[in-house]
């Protein structure tokens, strides 16, 4: 028996032993080297050819991901790593570190309890590693540190030992101050990361070594040996007597949780059931003979088996040709497959049991996010959370109208795939709008549905997606609203939302979707621990996106009976707001009085709709309605004697210079720029600095556009949409 064949049969039997298991992601900022510390973890444990390790990039199984260098799917492993003569399986989940995929990381960590967050030794910590960071800690994920290309401190940039440090401790200091800034109340000091405690490792996943306090102890290797190693070239001589797969995943048997002691703290984080009912302790139990509760964080295209849903098993276990639900599909489905993941490879196994990751196939109601069990009536889980909201679009269509049906099914399984992508397709002309992270997250997935789904598509150029939001509140005027039989009237007043509340909404704070009235108390008392009105917001109706609707009447009759279509014009105006049909963000709405007809006949859905709808749409024009604009956070780095040319190619597109550090022969931009004007960016910059600087950007939510543009971006997107070229005025709405 090989050794990979022997490490497949290791981890089918140690993946019974809850205690012995552990569920881990890497996590770090683009080329930090999450991909080739992946390879050689994976190598370590017999499970690819350790030659390769680094340059095969096994994880990369998307050609996509191998042509461009960069990881799209959050793909995953499980390897067998033995400690003191016992096995552990390890269950690995690589993610992206590009801005554009960081839905996958946010779903990547609720399948986690623990994380490497990897922090390159000369770079330091950047952007998207704070962002990672938050996510992991949201997720009550708990943290390691491993700092890589130490190699190239030492060789490149010839610093000592002394210096060496205090990078070290720069980077430490960093990443504990986000730990205690985001970290759950608790554990905040429990795991603040150090060098002393073990919680530290450096290496270079390159050259495959690594080190940690403890593994010095155990190898009687110190600093000086490998400063020497480092100089002399040795670097292979070094990774044979300290391979970094056996010093991290030390490391992660060490510290990090085993599902048995993670999911007491986790489980009330992420799911709002009865803690005290069967399916409550079996999941804070990790119990395998408890009722089934697996939650699908990502489904990927295999050209043979289909759609493979790959989901972390929290109670009970999946066993091949048993029915279960998909919650809030319409019927039980059949699970034709269970499998662990390997890299590239599924191993078909008979069942996989609680604290694991598995793969499915033949449930084709699963979607990212979703919860599967056997009871169709069982609590899922907490919706998966995604910091950042799509905010490019891209139109594509088939080119051959013979492709329709087919274009149409792998719209719906992208969607499903992906959970930061929207899609909404016209079934009649065959039009999809695509909305995603960024030009390069479009790119990836229709390159998906050309190549996986043999589809060629025509596209539209890239689109910002902006948000419409009001200025002032109208307390005291509000907009009357009239159905079209002229018997119904709604009266709304409408005001922006303080930014800390927007922020709690987009993080999941207070749900989203209806509100039941037996639920609205208590949603309304989390509203007012901000500074809201607690009485208002008790009278909450439902909430969409970043938007609440209050329902501020006294004794209307019969209004009750309207309330879910009230609700339903409210969605209709948050998803196309007054002045240009763009959705709605950061708004409350009151409904503060009501005439209706006695007669429920004259009341129905198309004549109190059109009524709320307008009533609202009114009242924001009433409040001085603005465009909002996506802003991304850039950092450029450059030589000296071409950073003028960057400067200049940031101010042309409305960017705003923060800050310029200059660090030897190197100088940073660092400042925000619209991403209406990022469009070609990459291309401009390059030719800007000769193809010499290095760029990133990150999500940084959204600026008031600038009124000089308000009306003609406005005219525009309304040109576009094909909407008469005139903002409506209140007068549009009053008739």
């Amino acid at each position: 028996m090989g050794r990979k064949e022997d490490n497949i049969k290791r981890a089918t039997e140690v993946m019974h032993d809850r205690d012995r298991i552990r569920n881990l992601a890497i996590a770090a900022h683009i080329d930090h080297g999450k991909t080739t510390l992946s390879d050689n973890l994976i190598a370590g444990a017999g499970m690819m050819s350790e030659d390769l390790a680094g340059k095969s990039r096994v994880l990369d199984f998307d050609e996509q991901e191998s042509a461009r260098g960069i990881t799209i799917n959050a793909a995953s492993a499980s390897m067998v790593h033995s400690v003191s003569g016992e096995d552990y399986l390890v269950n690995l989940i690589d993610t992206p570190g590009h801005v554009d995929f960081g839905g996958d990381v946010t779903r990547a960590m609720r399948a986690v309890d623990g994380c490497i967050i990897l922090a390159c030794a000369v770079e330091g910590t950047m952007p998207q590693t704070e962002t990672v960071v938050r996510q992991a800690l949201k997720e009550k994920v708990r943290p390691v540190l491993f700092i890589n290309k130490v190699d190239r401190l030492i060789n490149e940039l010839q610093i000592d030992g002394k210096e060496m440090m205090e990078r070290f401790s720069q980077i430490i200091a960093k990443v504990n101050k986000l730990i205690s800034t985001f970290a759950p109340e608790g554990l905040k000091k429990e795991w603040r990361v150090s060098v002393e405690n073990g919680t530290v490792a450096f290496g270079s996943a390159y050259y495959n070594w690594g080190m940690s306090v403890p593994f010095m102890a155990k190898s009687k290797l110190n600093f000086v040996d490998i400063f020497e190693y480092c100089k002399n070239d040795e670097q292979k001589e070094l990774s044979k007597k300290a391979p970094v797969h056996e010093v991290l995943l030390d490391m992660a048997v060490d510290k990090l949780p085993s599902p048995l002691e993670a999911q007491v703290y986790r489980i009330p984080n992420i799911w709002q059931g009865d803690l005290d009912s069967i399916q409550g302790k079996a999941m804070i139990d990790c119990d395998e003979d408890g009722p089934l509760s697996l939650m699908i964080t990502k489904i990927w295209m295999d050209p043979h088996a289909g759609e493979v849903a790959v989901g972390r098993i929290y109670s009970g276990q999946i066993k091949q040709g048993e029915s279960v639900w998909a919650l809030g599909g319409a019927k039980a489905e059949r699970v034709q497959q269970v499998s662990m993941m390997v890299g590239g490879d599924r191993i078909s196994v008979p069942f996989v049991t609680a604290g694991n990751i598995v793969a499915i196939t033949g449930i084709r109601s699963a979607a990212a996010g979703v919860t599967v069990t056997r009871d169709p009536d069982a609590t899922p889980f907490e919706a998966i959370r995604h910091y950042s909201e799509p905010v490019v679009t891209k139109a594509i269509e088939p080119i051959a109208m013979k492709d329709l049906p087919k274009f149409i099914g792998a719209m719906s399984s992208l969607a499903k795939a992906d959970a930061s992508l929207q899609v909404s397709t016209n079934s009649e002309t065959g039009e999809a709008l695509l909305a995603g992270m960024g030009e390069l997250h479009l790119e990836i997935t229709i390159y998906r549905l050309e190549e996986e789904h043999g589809i060629k598509v025509k596209q539209s150029d890239p689109i910002v997606v902006y948000r419409e939001c009001i200025q002032s509140k109208n307390e005291g005027r509000a907009f009357e609203g009239k159905s079209p039989n002229r018997h119904n009237r709604f009266y709304v007043e409408t005001e922006p939302l303080p930014t800390e509340v927007i922020q709690a909404l987009r993080e999941g704070e207070f749900g989203d979707g209806t509100v039941r009235n037996k639920d609205s108390k208590e949603v309304g008392d989390k509203f007012a621990a901000y500074g809201m009105k607690k009485d208002l917001m008790r009278k909450i109706y439902a909430i969409h996106g970043t938007n609440v609707l209050v329902n501020d009447t006294k004794g209307i009759q019969n209004l009750h009976e309207t309330r879910e279509l009230i609700i339903e014009g409210f969605n209709e105006v948050c998803k196309k707001g007054p002045l240009a049909e763009e959705p709605l963000m950061g708004v409350m709405v009151r409904l503060t009085d009501a005439k209706l007809h006695e007669d429920a006949i004259h009341r129905g859905p198309a004549q109190t709709i059109p009524a709320v709808r307008n009533s609202i749409r009114g009242s924001l024009v009433r409040s001085r309605p603005v465009i909002l604009e996506p802003i991304q956070n850039i950092r450029i780095d450059a030589p000296n004697d071409v950073i003028g040319g960057v400067t200049r190619e940031v101010t042309n597109r409305r960017g705003i210079i923060e800050d310029m550090p200059v660090d030897g022969g190197t100088a940073s931009v660092i400042g925000k720029m619209p991403v209406g004007e990022s469009f070609g960016f990459s291309n401009d910059i390059r030719a800007a600095s000769q193809g010499r600087a290095v760029w990133n950007t990150e999500n940084a939510g959204f600026d008031i556009l600038p009124m000089n543009l308000f009306e003609k971006t406005v005219g525009d997107i309304r040109e576009r949409k094909g909407l008469k070229s005139d903002i409506p005025g209140e007068a549009y709405y009053s008739d």
